[in-house]
Formats: structure tokens, sequence, C-alpha cells
């Protein structure tokens, strides 16, 4: 199972305020762990909203919305993609993870779907298509 673990932005990480040497070494040490145990496929902090954008869909029309953005906690700060065997098994992982943040913070589950988890509705020809796609990811990096 692959796990989308997402760490909630902060009103400190909107303001673009950088972690300490020490939370930077922290979270080296946890990321290695993962790497060790083959359970993070990648992991990436983001820049604040306010050097993002937003793309609004209402039927055929788009409408472009500069950041930043108000919702604090409802913005992302960063990200891994873990692939574990259980929700509770990513719920382990997580809670050993050095506080991404100065004070509270928030780090969210939730699961990525796959092939299998769409039905009958993703056909052979969705599903070679979509290996097709994975296949020309993989061969990029």
């Amino acid at each position: 199972m692959r796990f989308m673990v997402i760490v909630k932005a902060t009103a400190d990480s909107e303001a673009g305020m950088m972690p300490s040497e020490e939370l930077l070494t922290a979270m080296g040490q946890y990321n290695e762990e993962l790497a060790a145990a083959g359970v993070i496929q990648a992991a990436e902090g983001l820049h604040p909203s306010s050097k993002g954008a937003r793309v609004r869909f209402s039927g055929t029309q788009r409408t472009v919305i500069d950041g930043p953005f108000m919702e604090t906690k409802e913005l992302v700060a960063g990200f891994w993609i873990f692939q574990v065997e259980s929700l509770q098994a990513c719920i382990d992982w997580v809670k050993r993870c050095p506080n991404p943040m100065p004070g509270e913070s928030d780090i969210e589950i939730r699961q990525i779907f796959d092939a299998e988890d769409f039905g009958a509705e993703f056909t052979p020809e969705l599903r070679e298509q979509e290996e097709r796609i994975r296949a020309r990811m993989c061969a990029e990096d």
C-alpha cells in the first residue's frame, strides 16, 4: 500500500521560515531510516503558497488565483510517499518523525489509489495506458 504523508503548513512555514540545522539533521536521519527500511519513495518540501498559484475550474472556464492563500491549516508544506503494508504501519512510521515545525504541527496520511481500486471502469486499455505513463516516468528519473 502506498500513502502520501502530508506535512501541513503553519504560519511560520507560510512566512518562509526555514528549518533549523538541528531539524534538518533530525529529518535527514529519519529519512535515512525510512530509506534503509525500503519505506520511502519520495520526499519533498514545498515553498510557501505566496510563491504559488491555484487554477480554479468551472465547467470549461479556468481562473488563475495567485498566492498567498489564507487558510494555513489547509495548505501543504511538504510530503513523503511511503510504501508499507498497512495504514497502521504508516502511522507507526509517522509517529517516529521529528516534529517538522517549531511548536504544534499536523501530519496527514492519505492512501494513494492503486489501479485495482478503480474497478471495472479502469478498462484493460486504460491500464495499459497507465503502465506506459509510469514506465515513461521511471525512465526519466
